[in-house]
């Protein structure tokens, strides 16, 4: 296996890898980005503690919501490669950051984004001489070794949230540890970080943490082990022998509240196998939890405790963080819908929207009669100029076609 600090190391230290940005071009792309993502009434409603009434409607914000300072950096990137490579073809490997807009807005720049074929990446269309953007997400191993080899000028859009996360995979990894990451096996940013493990396994919730600590206490049937998680361990995985030392990691935008009580629960685990004085030989964990993603989901607990009515989850349909908050929402028992757009409300009647289970929807009857209050909350990748959309949006729907406004 290529050793992944040893890659690293050796692409900080190239002269066609950028990760810092290009600042010749910061001030022009900040005036863009104002132009382009942010909104004066957003800002207005975060003067006025949070709050917003127009007509029948009070608008409660979160107090924390939308872009993170992550997701800010790695769209400030894309802007400046666009003016430092004005007549070179860029490419971005998946989706810079889960938002349509966003990305939209790149493709319209004239950047392409890398297409997906039979479920694997096709980069047969891109050229030497053409500019690699790695998304916030980050890039497998695989891939950085690939463009590197390839001789590609390297834009690293990576939050540096990830890769805190790689450095402790990468610790487990030099100690034989197996890294045990809390995540979903599919997301980009998991396939990234597990790249970095000699060993891993991926569980996506408590309910499986539970399974593999039952399994490491007590034994089980290793082929039963290798089909439950066929799609989430490292080539190879033996339970019996890989489970023996294990490290904890996680998918940064995962509910930091479920990260805690799954390193907590192997901590136990361990313990229990093998005594205190020998803890330290088998288990390492350190809190990777992204501070936006923890500030968002700690925003989003105390409106829930808030009187609503309604609450919309603004935030790409892909977008972890963004699920994330609709879960905490919907575990209140609240009348909540996850929405990735202004397209979504569509009628005071119909609205569009991401059901937990049941994938893309549409509901009736969404918007209450009388005096109500609409709480509002968006993923780390969403933009306030959408935010800004959504509510007038609501307000038009609510209070007539001029309810939007003083």
């Amino acid at each position: 296996m290529t050793d992944p600090r040893q890659l690293r190391k050796s692409l900080r230290q190239s002269d066609s890898y950028f990760a810092k940005g290009f600042e010749e071009h910061k001030t022009q792309v900040q005036g863009e980005l104002t132009r382009e993502y942010k909104s004066e009434l957003v800002a207005q409603i975060r003067r006025q503690d949070n709050v917003y009434r127009r007509g029948r409607v009070t608008i409660r914000l979160a107090h924390t919501f939308g872009f993170c300072w992550g997701v800010e950096r790695a769209i400030e990137y894309a802007y400046e490669a666009r003016r430092r490579f004005p007549d070179r073809q860029l490419w971005i490997t998946n989706e810079i950051i889960h938002n349509p807009m966003v990305n939209q807005q790149l493709q319209a720049m004239g950047i392409r984004f890398v297409e997906q074929r039979q479920g694997q990446k096709d980069f047969s269309q891109i050229q030497p001489e053409d500019v690699i953007l790695w998304p916030a997400f980050g890039a497998s191993v695989s891939e950085m070794q690939f463009f590197q080899e390839r001789g590609n000028e390297i834009v690293d859009t990576t939050c540096p949230w990830v890769s805190r996360v790689w450095n402790q995979v990468d610790k487990h990894r030099a100690a034989a540890f197996t890294s045990i990451i809390h995540g979903k096996y599919n997301h980009e940013e998991t396939i990234a970080t597990s790249s970095f493990a000699d060993k891993y396994l991926v569980v996506l919730n408590m309910a499986e943490a539970e399974w593999v600590a039952n399994y490491i206490l007590h034994g089980g049937s290793p082929e039963a082990f290798k089909m439950r998680f066929a799609r989430a361990t490292s080539a190879g995985f033996d339970p019996d022998r890989d489970l023996e030392k294990i490290g904890i990691a996680n998918q940064t935008t995962m509910l930091e509240g479920e990260t805690k009580a799954i390193a907590k629960l192997f901590e136990n685990t361990m313990l229990r196998k093998y005594g205190p004085q020998a803890l330290n030989d088998h288990f390492m964990s350190f809190n990777t939890i992204c501070n936006a993603t923890q500030e968002r989901q700690d925003a989003m607990y105390n409106l829930i405790e808030e009187p609503l009515d309604v609450m919309i989850v603004i935030g790409g349909f892909n977008s972890s963080n963004t699920t994330h908050l609709q879960e905490i929402a919907i575990e209140k028992g609240l009348n909540s819908f996850h929405i990735d757009s202004v397209d979504c409300l569509i009628s005071p009647q119909e609205i569009r929207h991401r059901h937990l289970q049941q994938g893309v929807i549409t509901t009736t009857g969404w918007l209450p009669q009388g005096s109500i209050v609409v709480g509002i909350t968006s993923g780390a990748s969403t933009p306030d100029r959408i935010v800004e959309d959504v509510i007038q949006r609501v307000l038009i729907l609510a209070n007539g076609q001029d309810g939007a406004h003083d």
